[in-house]
């Protein structure tokens, strides 16, 4: 009998919970099988993943697909009048010990094929938890899931749920265990990861979670936050930039755009002079910081004023690591009904420019860091990261998962040598 194989769509908590659901499948003796997890962030991925899904079915005639993820939560009735499809399970469902007994061969009874209940009902973080997903050097904790916000571009809260977070204590010793274990650093991840501990007694703040992870487990050498949502960014956050070696200078945020106007239309939170404030006062607490940014290129009504503004926001913020989005038109969302939408061709040449101003800036970071000594945790033997995230490749092989300290010597266009 042959383990399911799964393929993973979309973004880094999907490839988290895509190790859950291995460990879930395995403990319900389900074989022969294929689990694709799906994305919905934009129409372009729902559009892959069904191309996918038909080519996993050509590869494996007759094995049972099973389709979940996000795509599988908004759009269950795409999947599910699929041929190649045989069930379809929600985001919440995924993560249930039972749905998978359910799947598994032995099992007496009627499975449902479609099982995706509401996500809006949903008030628990799923509370299966991997210890040691990543890669032999870093581990990823999921410690908050869905989101409150209703962006006007985004189908993800309809996939996620609303906001919900895991309690402190349970992310603590899951960490001290990786600690354990071997781990050197650990990312804290969600879907909106500033949102942390509003559904909890007492509504603690990201920066409270943080505090206590560097309190508590005095031996983890290395703790990174993913993409935050600097608004919502608290005190004791800016504390631990501030006095906390340990807290690795690199913050992803969530921009998405740099002219008021169209961040109105978005239904953001901020402003861009919010944006310039945050990383200025990021940076004159911890001056190593560096930054990346999601920008998005093309959205309703962008004039090419509002576009340049956005440009103009990668020099203002000083970003280094950009992710460009060309917008793409979401059905269900509100932004897909702004009667002015931009033209694929102009999207594309706004995508492209936004890219070209990240190399530039890409370029300017790997120049500063020549001559300057780092410590870098080893991914494999020849390539690690600094604490700024940026790639280090080494000519003599170092031993993986452990940090070194280098002096780096040049560059490339993409990685440091040393």
């Amino acid at each position: 009998m042959s383990a399911p194989k799964f393929t993973t769509l979309g973004c880094r908590l999907n490839a988290y919970e895509t190790e859950a659901m291995k460990e879930l499948s395995q403990q319900a003796g389900l074989s022969n099988a294929v689990v694709v997890n799906t994305c919905a962030v934009t129409a372009e991925a729902v559009r892959k993943a069904r191309q996918e899904i038909r080519k996993l079915r050509r590869e494996n005639p007759d094995a049972r697909l099973i389709v979940t993820g996000c795509a599988a939560q908004t759009e269950p009735e795409t999947f599910s009048a699929m041929t190649e499809v045989d069930a379809v399970i929600g985001n919440t469902e995924k993560m249930q010990p039972d749905t998978w007994k359910g799947m598994a061969a032995d099992f007496i009874g009627e499975t449902e094929a479609v099982q995706v209940d509401d996500i809006m009902s949903v008030t628990e973080t799923a509370g299966h938890l991997i210890d040691g997903f990543g890669t032999r050097s870093r581990a990823y904790v999921q410690v908050q899931n869905g989101c409150d916000h209703r962006c006007t571009f985004c189908i993800i809260p309809y996939g996620r749920g609303n906001s919900r977070s895991v309690p402190a204590g349970v992310v603590v010793d899951q960490i001290k265990r990786l600690v354990d274990k071997g781990y050197n650093e650990v990312v804290l991840t969600g879907v909106d990861l500033t949102s942390w501990g509003a559904d909890l007694p007492a509504q603690p703040k990201l920066g409270d979670l943080v505090m206590r992870i560097l309190r508590l487990v005095p031996d983890l050498p290395r703790l990174r936050i993913s993409s935050i949502d600097s608004i919502e960014v608290d005190e004791n956050l800016m504390q631990a930039i501030a006095t906390e070696p340990r807290l690795m200078p690199h913050l992803h945020l969530s921009l998405q755009h740099g002219d008021d106007l169209i961040l109105k239309r978005m239904k953001r939170r901020h402003l861009r002079d919010d944006a310039i404030r945050f990383t200025e006062e990021a940076r004159k607490l911890r001056p190593e910081m560096t930054f990346g940014a999601d920008i998005i290129a093309g959205f309703p009504t962008e004039s090419e004023t509002h576009f340049e503004n956005s440009l103009k926001l990668v020099a203002e913020c000083d970003l280094t690591w950009l992710h460009v989005f060309p917008y793409s038109k979401r059905e269900g969302t509100p932004a897909a009904r702004i009667p002015q939408q931009i033209n694929g061709k102009t999207i594309k040449d706004r995508a492209a420019r936004l890219r070209k101003a990240g190399e530039a800036q890409v370029a300017k970071h790997l120049a500063a860091q020549i001559g300057k000594t780092h410590h870098i945790l080893m991914e494999n033997p020849h390539m690690g990261r600094t604490e700024q995230f940026t790639e280090v490749a080494f000519a003599s092989p170092q031993y993986e998962g452990q940090i070194v300290t280098a002096k780096v010597l040049g560059s490339t266009k993409t990685q440091l040598i040393a």
